[in-house]
C-alpha cells in the first residue's frame, strides 16, 4: 500500500522534534503576527529572466511532434519548444532560407 505523503506542517513538526533532541540547533518559534509596514520594496532580480507570452502560428504536425515528445518525457510541450529554441540560440544555429531552382 502506498504511504501517504507528509504535509509541510507534519514535516515541520518532525524537524522540530529532531531539533529538540539535538542541542546544536536552536528552534525559533514564529510570532503570531509580524509588522511588515517597515519593509522596503525592491525589484525582482529575476524579472529580466521571466518568460514572456507570445502568440505563434505553428503547423499542426509541429505541435503534434512536441506534444508526443512531451508525453514521452513528462515535460510540458511548450517547455520543450522553449528548450529547442534555446538550444538553437546557444549553439548559434543558422537556418538556410534560400530558394533553389529546380533542374
Amino acid at each position: 500500500m502506498k504511504e501517504k505523503a507528509a504535509t509541510k506542517f507534519e514535516l515541520f513538526q518532525r524537524e522540530k522534534r529532531l531539533n529538540l533532541k539535538n542541542d546544536t540547533i536552536e528552534v525559533i518559534e514564529m510570532k503570531d503576527q509580524y509588522d511588515l509596514s517597515t519593509m522596503k520594496s525592491r525589484k525582482n532580480p529575476y524579472a529580466s529572466k521571466l518568460k514572456k507570452p507570445v502568440t505563434m502560428r505553428l503547423s499542426e504536425d509541429v505541435i503534434d511532434y512536441f506534444k508526443n515528445m512531451s508525453e514521452e518525457n513528462g515535460v510540458p510541450y511548450q517547455s520543450l519548444i522553449n528548450l529547442y529554441l534555446r538550444d538553437c540560440v546557444t549553439q548559434h544555429r543558422k537556418i538556410d532560407i534560400s530558394w533553389h531552382a529546380e533542374a
